[in-house]
């Protein structure tokens, strides 16, 4: 895996529903794509989905 490959990210929030697609990058084996927290405050009850980015 590259270190610095792009993602499709999904979040969904567990709490109020809410939905995000962001991109994302693999840095140091972490997903970073700059998300804190959601619209409700909630900062880690959310289901989390990448896939590769292909433009």
């Amino acid at each position: 895996m590259n270190d610095n490959e792009k993602y499709v990210v999904n979040i969904h929030c567990n709490q109020c529903g809410e939905h995000f697609i962001l991109k994302g990058r693999m840095r140091k084996g972490k997903l970073e794509t700059g998300f804190k927290r959601c619209l409700c405050d909630n900062t880690g009850d959310f289901e989390i989905h990448k896939e590769p980015y292909l433009p």
